[in-house]
């Protein structure tokens, strides 16, 4: 009994510091991909400036300059926000689809597939081409979150009218959520202003090249409270991915919560679709990868798919800069053939 007693902290102990030195890790490997990102491109920027114009930055007459004005201008107006967005929308991303996976118990689930990313650049492409910005740089933010809260509310209304009760009919509802909805932007696109119009294929194939810094608070003040908040129900959504049965024989409040938990998925896709159009395949991919390394349990999957789901975008990012150098590829073909065959792979696999 005793040595039980003495072994659990040991345990405890011992399971803590791998969590810490997942956390450490993983940070290091994302700040290096961010520096990695920021020095490759048409003009290519040695590491050392790099991490001299941020230090310059961070902290004035800590280091000497000994780059042109140009360089630092591409490092940090230029390559630094876009890099830092990568890294917000690819968390954003990986943690809805993480969450969706969980409520639906369905490994497809993902925004895109479920129409929200849809719903979201509906309400971008209505504030750009016919509303306006009458809230200013509000404007397109919250009239995404819009569309991707109506395109929540409208998959969960058709899976109740049709009797979708099942996870695999709920996916189905939201692919055919998705194809309205992107019918009703096309019909947008077209009414709109044809001079116009060519600023919508940015949010049609998914791109990050109109980062700046002052772009980065909107998605940071709304990722990092509701991650937390989907990160706290991580016992809760460990026992819907059981079925909702088992949930609610445990006093769980399993329509509540899916709500909930839609609801938040709606609130991050919307505002991350905002500013980066619609990119698919990070949700659905990023959970499977953290369960292979890392199990089953939300409280690891969730914040794992975060971190993955940021290195995966600003390496897709880098990627989409580079390939057609110094034109940017959209992102939404990187992660759409990265994806495409992930999706494949994992129907392989599922039975």
């Amino acid at each position: 009994m005793t040595v039980r007693r003495r072994a659990a902290p040991r345990e405890a102990a011992l399971r803590l510091t791998r969590r810490a030195g997942v956390a450490l890790g993983g940070g290091g490997v994302l700040l290096l991909s961010i520096l990695l990102a920021v020095s490759v491109g048409a003009v290519a920027v040695p590491l050392a400036t790099v991490w001299g114009v941020l230090a310059s930055q961070l902290v004035p007459g800590l280091v000497t300059p000994d780059w042109t004005a140009g360089h630092a201008a591409i490092v940090w107006e230029i390559r630094f926000p876009r890099a830092l967005l990568a890294a917000l929308v690819g968390a954003g991303l990986g943690i809805t689809g993480a969450v969706l996976q969980a409520v639906t118990r369905n490994p497809l689930a993902d925004p895109h597939l479920l129409g929200i990313s849809s719903g979201g650049a509906f309400g971008a492409i209505a504030a750009l081409l016919h509303t306006g910005l009458f809230l200013g740089l509000l404007t397109v933010p919250l009239m995404a979150f819009a569309g991707a809260l109506a395109a929540t509310l409208m998959v969960l209304a058709a899976a109740r009218l049709t009797g979708a009760s099942s996870a695999d009919r709920l996916v189905l509802a939201g692919v055919a959520i998705s194809f309205i909805i992107m019918a009703g932007a096309n019909v947008l696109i077209f009414l709109g202003d044809p001079k116009a119009t060519h600023t919508v294929v940015f949010w049609m194939l998914g791109g990050l090249g109109l980062a700046q810094w002052s772009h980065l608070l909107f998605p940071l003040a709304v990722l990092v409270p509701v991650a937390l908040w989907l990160w706290s129900q991580a016992p809760a959504l460990n026992a819907m991915s059981l079925g909702d049965e088992t949930a609610a024989s445990l006093g769980l409040p399993v329509a509540r919560l899916r709500l909930g938990v839609f609801v938040a998925g709606a609130l991050i896709t919307g505002v991350m679709v905002a500013f980066s159009g619609i990119i698919g395949f990070v949700g659905l991919m990023m959970p499977h990868l953290v369960r292979l390394v890392a199990g089953g349990d939300n409280a690891r999957v969730v914040p794992l798919s975060a971190l993955f789901g940021a290195i995966f975008l600003v390496w897709a990012d880098t990627v989409a800069r580079v390939v057609m150098a110094p034109e940017d590829m959209p992102i939404g073909v990187v992660t759409g053939l990265v994806g495409g065959i992930f999706f494949l792979a994992l129907m392989a696999r599922k039975p």
